[in-house]
Parts: C-alpha cells; sequence; structure tokens
C-alpha cells in the first residue's frame, strides 16, 4: 500500500515534503515517507485516519510517547515566560534540568555540559578527553554508531563511516557479541573473556601513552542491539583505569530508562565504576526539543577551572529544551516508568519476540533486555547467513518492512534485523498487539 495520503491535508503535506525536503541516510528518488499527523502515546496516525503502533520510538528516542502532557505543558509555559537565550548566562531550566540529571548520578558526576543532541555529545566527550589525557587517539567498537559528527562518525563502527573517514586518531576493537563470535567462544564466559584480552591487546599495540579515551555504548544499539556479558563493561572500567584512558560511556539510546536503569551501564558496574564521561541525548526528554549533553566526572570538569574548554553550541541548554528535560524526568519517576519497563519489557514483550523464533525459521536470534530488542533473521539457522548483506538491505527485508506499514505497526529496520524499541509507557496489551502484528507480518513473508 501507498504512503500517499488520499486526504488533501496530507497530499499536500507529502507533496511539500518530496518538493523541498532533503532527507538524512537516504537515497531521495527512492523515497516514500508515511505522512504523519499526530500522535498519542504510543500511537501515530497518518492523514487518511489509519493508526500505528510506534515500535521503535521513532529512532528510539520518544521514551514517554506522545503527547505527555506533563511535558508539553513544561515547554508551553518557559515559551510563555523566556523562548530562547544563548548559553552563557545561568536560567532556572538549564541548572534544573542539570541537577535533575546529576541527581541520577554518584557524586563523583556534578557537571553537565549540554549540547543539542547525541553526535555532538560524543563529538565534545572525545575532545574534553584528549585534552584532559594530552593524548590523541580514541578507541571505538566495532559494531557500534557514535553519531554524524567528524568524530562521532570516525568512532562509529559500521558502514556509516566508510563514506565519512576524514577524521584522524580513531582505531577500532570487536566486542563480545556470542551469536556471531569474532573469538569462535561457545558461551558468554568465553566471548566476555577474550573480547577483554583482545582489547589489552590493542591498547598495547597502539600505545597507552597514545590513547584517550574508549568510547563505547553501554548496549549497543542501531548496530545490532547487543546486550554485554557480564563482566564485560567492569573490565573495560578496569583497563581505562589501568592505563589512565578516560572511559565514555555512550547512553544516548539506552539513559533514561530504556532497559530499566536510568543509565544502561548501572545494570553491569556499581557506583566507584562510572565512566568518566557520559553522553546521553534522545531519552532525556524524549526528544520533545533537541537536547543532548556530556555528564562529566568531577575529576575532568576541575581540570577546566583554570583553562577554556574549547567547544561550545549556540543552542546549548536551550530552555524549551530543558524545560522538557526537568519534566520528562519528573513524569519517569512519578509514574514508575522503570518499573513498567522490567515488569512490561521483561515479563511480556521480551518473551513474545522470543517465541517468535519457535514459530518462524526466519528468526535467528532474540536479543535485549527492557524496552530493547533485536531480532536477527536469516536464510539457514545452522550457517546464520542473514537474508541482507551487512551495510544493504533486500527484497525480503523491504517486504517485510512494507507489510509492517500495512498492518500499522512501526519497526526500525536494518541490514538483516529489527529492532524494537517502544516507548518505555508500553502497556502490556499494546505490547501483545504489536507482538501479533510482528507475528502477521513474519507470516507474510516467511
Amino acid at each position: 500500500m501507498s504512503p500517499i495520503p488520499s486526504n488533501a491535508d496530507g497530499r499536500r503535506v507529502y507533496d511539500l515534503d518530496r518538493a523541498h525536503v532533503f532527507h538524512s541516510w537516504s537515497a531521495q528518488g527512492a523515497l516514500d515517507p508515511l505522512t504523519i499527523q499526530r500522535g498519542q502515546g504510543c500511537y501515530l496516525w497518518d492523514y487518511d485516519g489509519k493508526r500505528y503502533l510506534d515500535f521503535c520510538s521513532q529512532l528510539m528516542f520518544t521514551n514517554l510517547g506522545y503527547q505527555n502532557p506533563k511535558v508539553v505543558a513544561a515547554i508551553a509555559e518557559q515559551a510563555a515566560t523566556l523562548c530562547t537565550i544563548g548559553p552563557s548566562v545561568a536560567v532556572a531550566s538549564r541548572g534544573e534540568a542539570a541537577a535533575a540529571i546529576t541527581e541520577l548520578l554518584p557524586d563523583s558526576h556534578q557537571k553537565v555540559f549540554f549540547t543539542n543532541g547525541g553526535a555532538d555529545a560524543n563529538e565534545n566527550a572525545i575532545r574534553m578527553a584528549r585534552i584532559f589525557t594530552g593524548r590523541h587517539k580514541v578507541l571505538s567498537a566495532y559494531r557500534s554508531y557514535h553519531g554524524n559528527t567528524a568524530a562521532a562518525i570516525m568512532a562509529t563502527g559500521d558502514q556509516r563511516r566508510w563514506p565519512n573517514e576524514y577524521a584522524t586518531g580513531h582505531k577500532h576493537f570487536f566486542g563480545p557479541f556470542l551469536y556471531r563470535s569474532p573469538f569462535w567462544s561457545t558461551t558468554e564466559e568465553e566471548e566476555c573473556e577474550r573480547a577483554l584480552e583482545h582489547l589489552e591487546q590493542l591498547i598495547n599495540f597502539e600505545g597507552p601513552s597514545t590513547i584517550a579515551a574508549l568510547l563505547l555504548e553501554s548496549v549497543v544499539g542501531s548496530a545490532g542491539i547487543i546486550p554485554p556479558p557480564a563482566g564485560y563493561l567492569a573490565g573495560v572500567r578496569e583497563l581505562c583505569s589501568k592505563y589512565g584512558i578516560v572511559y565514555i560511556a555512550d547512553e544516548v539510546m539506552v539513559g533514561f530508562g530504556r532497559i530499566g536503569t536510568w543509565f544502561g551501564f548501572q545494570q553491569y558496574l556499581n557506583d566507584s565504576q562510572t565512566p568518566d564521561l557520559i553522553t546521553f541525548a534522545k531519552g532525556v526528554n524524549s526528544g520533545y526539543v533537541p537536547l543532548g549533553g556530556v555528564i562529566m566526572s568531577n575529576t575532568i570538569a576541575d581540570s577546566f577551572a583554570e583553562r577554556m574548554f574549547p567547544g561550545g553550541l549556540t543552542y546549548s541548554g536551550h530552555p524549551l529544551a530543558c524545560a522538557s528535560a526537568v519534566a520528562n524526568i519528573d513524569v519517569l519517576k512519578e509514574q514508575r516508568v522503570l518499573d513498567n519497563v522490567n515488569e512490561v519489557g521483561n515479563r511480556i514483550l521480551g518473551p513474545g519476540l522470543r517465541e517468535l523464533a519457535n514459530r518462524f525459521d526466519l528468526v535467528g536470534d532474540v536479543r535485549g533486555l527492557g524496552m530493547f530488542w533485536g531480532i536477527e533473521h536469516v536464510s539457514d539457522r545452522a550457517t546464520k547467513d542473514p537474508i541482507a548483506p551487512y551495510g544493504g538491505t533486500s527484497p525480503q527485508m523491504t517486504a517485510l518492512n512494507a507489510a509492517a506499514r500495512d498492518e500499522g505497526l512501526l519497526l526500525f529496520t536494518v541490514g538483516n534485523r529489527i529492532h524494537v524499541a517502544p516507548p518505555l509507557v508500553l502497556t502490556g496489551a499494546e505490547a501483545r498487539e504489536g507482538i501479533e502484528l510482528l507475528s502477521r507480518v513474519l507470516h507474510a513473508v516467511a
């Protein structure tokens, strides 16, 4: 079914988009976008009145779903008082947002550098680490994504880096991934041990005195949704401390409750192991207004007391964005949304998705936790051959995405995978609805 609206207002919106909007990560001539009119909770509606269950939070950012009344009201209230102001002055919403964010962390982390999104959060975290250490190299994993700015895209460990390799000083390593183990492991324990051995070897061969930072997604996101095995992040923390490397945790996707803790690394690390720099965006305000940032250890923040940090953004800590962040965090607490992630995500959504593997040979692997799941599709379970090549797509995946749209289910598809990352307020009934719709989709293309 074509997404071109039959409704006149919708057709106007569609035509304006195709005439004037240049879309990201796309060949423009092949685009045929949905035309969305409104949203509420976990659902979106197009101009023809068709309802879609958002099973991916768009780009994994609408943590509270659409049109949360408290967040919308906070934006409106701030807009009525002060719509915008530069970053050099003090305003209430900015300070309140920084305080609300740092309250979720130990006293060792009390400063926030605000950015406009996740890419420039990672970009500035890398810059901070290089200045703090006086070193230049940055380590990051294959199967990762860190953003579209110069250093962030070079740190990225998938095909999105290939046409953008202009920055310098970046080295990649293999993280743990038992399903497609680069270390010939047979257990999670082996995979963890061998991945850490590999990482330490790389550090030693690259020269510890040259390495400023190690940038790592606490749970791999758009490059596969790959939770780390027990002990891996603790081992990374230990190696960084041993060699004087700044540990940057990329929490852009899993921060603010997506896997059932405020930050993803808190699933695996205690307070004394907190990463030196923590980057965030997306879930901090459910994407209602662009906002990201870097949470800094006191040690790194204090190092800039007498020297300038050479970085900044015109809209850093924008009042509307910060007001929405404060309200967003309040709602996450008041409505016990993290409890919902653990209850619905781990007890209904996850088991329901895993059951699909028992029904469809197309499903090779289901992995994740909370409201963050990846489904790999293969042509042969024994060989694990993907139904789409690395960095590409296939007729089956194209058909799968189209079938989902026809069923009223919005999915995030990449390569041979479906990423299921619904709003954190997803109810049990909505989780079951999404699983049933996905079952129909898989049946249609199997």
